[in-house]
């Protein structure tokens, strides 16, 4: 079942919990003798003399974040983050509305699951409906008639999903429609064309636009040109979202996020993470991103990654790891110092029949006991298709799978960000109690039921 997710060179347990708890671990290695700062990563010379600080009008900032509680242990933090539409406590998971919806599921079933924070795609909502449609419906909370927050991608990751109709040049990204090929018609989505589509959808958190390359690209070269790169777009995004000609449109103020790329290189990393949180950069942006990880890279190359960069970032500024939605991955994160993460996961995988509990994915489609098993996925489960016991049975979802029926992508869709959301919640309320590392351990030993050679 998780033989997939365990081929990495280091475990997770035994490079995160074990040492923390004084467990043997004979392939611990120090990780302050990794990330201790090198003399010879020099800061990059980025232009910053280009970028006129002083020029820009000093935005009011939407934001507020407060860190409640640290644990003594790990890195992981209980904090609020408070945006204009409404207060979204931290760690939290965002499930992904690429066009303004998340498939198979209403408003009023994803406010029932006590989800507060949202993302929705720039990109994909710059095609259809479009800025006009956006602009006329004053942005796309009304648009969506979702009135809690929501965090707009710049676009960037398309320049990977999309790899095949792209071309990325120091002016942006150039698309072909994706709807239509056969439109000659070029996109260039631009670092100023990305923060005026976002302005237009009138999100609580923007993005930069940035230079998205695959974490496991083989070219060091082009990895370090998309680092450099998406230095350069972070200027050009705060130019174009601070410039006082934008200062009407938003129905209210947003907060721009930087995205920290430099792939697998610590050294990349380290030029990207000095030049992003200079102090005339920093002063700008509400928080910052961790991107270009869950691309196929070693979980031992995640952790450290996300280790190192969580070291850098300032304390006082929520810390988002983009694209990640796997139980173990979230736990880690949170341990390593992150606040927020996204992902498709949990609503890709119910389609494909897939449902996510504490003691692991449970493979509806696939297995033919639960054609006699009516148990439901989780009997300590309180969403609407479990009812803590009282809900659809494994066979029920089993034999509507085995039909094609819709009703069965909604019912496990409604129980994956139920149960993703009751994970973020067991965290935060452990990091409150002073109990994460216990947390930690506990969750590990059920997910893999007690088998610790098959932790990843």
């Amino acid at each position: 079942m998780h033989s997939a997710q365990s081929k990495c060179t280091k475990r997770y347990f035994d490079c995160i919990i074990q040492p923390h708890f004084g467990l043997k671990s004979s392939a611990f290695i120090d990780q302050t003798q990794i990330f201790s700062p090198s003399p010879q990563f020099e800061m990059l010379t980025t232009p910053i003399q280009n970028f006129n600080i002083s020029s820009t009008f000093n935005y009011p900032n939407n934001l507020q974040f407060n860190v409640i509680k640290k644990c003594a242990t790990t890195k992981a933090r209980l904090s609020h983050l408070i945006l204009p539409h409404g207060l979204t406590p931290l760690p939290t998971f965002m499930p992904v509305a690429t066009q303004a919806s998340i498939k198979g599921l209403t408003y009023d079933q994803i406010n029932a699951i006590g989800i507060s924070l949202i993302l929705n795609n720039t990109y994909h909502l710059s095609l259809r409906p479009g800025t006009q449609i956006l602009d006329q419906s004053n942005g796309v909370h009304n648009f969506q008639s979702w009135n809690s927050n929501l965090l707009s991608d710049s676009g960037g990751f398309q320049m990977v999903s999309l790899s095949k109709l792209t071309k990325v040049t120091e002016d942006g990204v150039e698309f072909q429609n994706p709807f239509d090929q056969s439109n000659q018609d070029k996109i260039l989505l631009t670092p100023e064309r990305s923060i005026e589509i976002q302005q237009s959808l009138g999100t609580d958190i923007i993005m930069q636009l940035d230079d998205v390359v695959s974490s496991t690209t083989p070219d060091p070269e082009r990895v370090e040109e998309a680092m450099q790169r998406s230095i350069r777009w972070l200027d050009r995004c705060i130019q174009q979202h601070f410039h006082p000609r934008n200062l009407l449109p938003p129905p209210h103020p947003q907060s721009l996020f930087a995205i920290i790329q430099g792939g697998l290189s610590p050294k990349l990393r380290s030029r990207c993470l000095d030049a992003m949180t200079h102090p005339a950069r920093m002063s700008k942006l509400g928080g910052y991103a961790i991107g270009g990880l869950s691309g196929g890279e070693s979980k031992n190359q995640f952790w450290r990654i996300i280790h190192q960069c969580t070291h850098k970032l300032p304390e006082l500024k929520p810390r988002y790891c983009m694209g990640i939605g796997y139980s173990e991955d979230l736990v880690v994160a949170v341990a390593l110092g992150i606040d927020m993460a996204d992902c498709v996961f949990p609503t890709r995988t119910a389609r494909f029949g897939v449902a996510l509990t504490f003691k692991g994915p449970l493979k509806l489609f696939k297995r033919q006991p639960f054609e006699r098993d009516f148990a439901v996925i989780d009997s300590d489960c309180g969403c609407l298709s479990c009812q803590n016991g009282n809900g659809q049975s494994r066979s029920f979802l089993f034999q509507l799978l085995k039909t094609n029926n819709p009703v069965a992508i909604q019912s496990i869709t409604a129980h994956n960000l139920f149960y993703q959301s009751q994970l973020m919640e067991k965290i935060r309320t452990s990091i409150a109690q002073e109990k994460f590392p216990q947390f930690l351990i506990e969750f590990f030993h059920e997910y893999y039921a007690g088998d610790v050679s098959s932790y990843p």
